[in-house]
């Protein structure tokens, strides 16, 4: 087993999180550097720990200086985790001197980013693996199988919803859409990655078409759209409907899906400590819905006790890395699937913008590719 040496940028509790899970988790992973323009981010302040980092890795280079960093630190690895704003620029440097790249969600914060990064990518010898956990967990796992084995059929219509609760009074109440961080820069419908990751797993062809409608704001302390709703349709006529809100006092749960397929039908309800999975198959013995649990646990790890992270969501996207890392192999999630998640929302903005004008959609990888909306 061949040493990985890690580094992270962005020690925020995403960041922090995640090299940890790495370094602590996986024996060929070497804690090698951080860097964060905090400094006592570092040395000073204690995360899920009785030691600050500085203690708890003391043999850890640690940076103010991104370039610095992988210029001196011999990285084979970089977990990018600042502000989605900014993961572009992060990934671009790193894969230009050939050092592996794992970028979290959303990939680029625009159209001219992504030009770049697939660009930068194309050229590098190095692989860039996207981090959206969404796609490894139980329900993207099943959903993949039941269309895989025929179960499913075609899809046609499928839908998400990413409701994010907040109640007046209480630490949710500014959760998402006024909380100080990179969230605050994005309208909802641009976290989208979450939803649209795994329903992509099951098509063939990317999401060429988008209508996009906000309610406005509705509370006081709003300072964006409260919710918003996208319509997508691909090239053949399949029809993706995505809900997505920054402020809600609904307490429903976070994270939903519908797939109607020509031959089947699969959900995730989430109702927080009670998830559950929904399916039937008109080759079934009937056509009641079965059910089953429907937590993030991945099936691959169920028994695994080091599974941890977002439900052991992160513990699978860093297992698969690493083994990617190991045997020579392409990146688990692949920056073409992480932009073919990512640039719907950058469109569907323009488009809400416009009053729910119908764009079309172009990707880097497209031979009439545009910048320009």
């Amino acid at each position: 087993m061949k040493e990985i040496r890690v580094g992270v940028v962005g020690l925020g509790p995403r960041g922090r999180d995640m090299f940890s899970l790495a370094v602590d988790t996986f024996d060929c992973a070497v804690a090698a550097a951080a860097c964060d323009i905090r400094e006592t981010n570092w040395y000073d302040q204690k995360w899920r720990t009785d030691a600050a980092f500085a203690e708890k890795y003391p043999n850890t280079q640690f940076f103010t200086d991104y370039d610095e960093m992988l210029e001196k630190a011999a990285l084979d690895l970089v977990i990018v985790e600042t502000g989605a704003d900014i993961h572009a620029e992060f990934c671009c440097k790193a894969l230009e001197k050939n050092i592996n790249v794992m970028t979290d969600i959303p990939v680029v914060a625009s159209l001219a980013e992504a030009e770049k990064l697939w660009k930068t990518a194309q050229k590098s010898k190095a692989i860039i693996s996207v981090g959206a956990n969404p796609n490894e967990q139980k329900f993207a796992a099943l959903l993949k199988e039941f269309y895989q084995d025929g179960s499913l059929g075609k899809p046609y219509c499928m839908e998400a919803e990413y409701i994010h609760w907040s109640w007046p009074n209480s630490e949710f109440h500014i959760h998402f859409n006024e909380n100080g961080d990179w969230r605050k820069l994005l309208i909802p419908i641009r976290y989208c990655t979450h939803s649209l990751g795994p329903l992509l797993t099951v098509l063939d062809e990317e999401l060429r078409y988008v209508s996009c409608f906000g309610t406005g704001k509705q509370s006081p302390e709003s300072t964006k759209d409260d919710m918003m709703c996208a319509n997508f349709q691909t090239e053949s006529g399949v029809v993706v409907r995505l809900m997505r809100n920054g402020r809600c006092r609904a307490n429903i749960g976070n994270h939903n899906y519908r797939v109607f397929g020509t031959e089947g039908y699969m959900e995730r309800i989430d109702r927080f400590e009670k998830p559950v999975i929904r399916y039937n198959f008109t080759n079934a013995d009937n056509n009641e819905l079965r059910e089953i649990s429907g937590e993030f646990m991945p099936p691959e790890f169920a028994n695994d006790p080091k599974a941890k992270g977002h439900g052991g969501m992160d513990y699978a996207l860093l297992s698969h890395l690493f083994d990617a890392l190991q045997n020579g192999d392409p990146a688990p999630i692949s920056l073409k699937e992480g932009l073919a998640m990512t640039i719907p929302g950058i469109y569907a903005e323009e488009s809400a913008k416009r009053g729910g004008e119908v764009l079309r959609m172009r990707y880097p990888w497209d031979e009439d590719w545009t910048t320009e909306i």
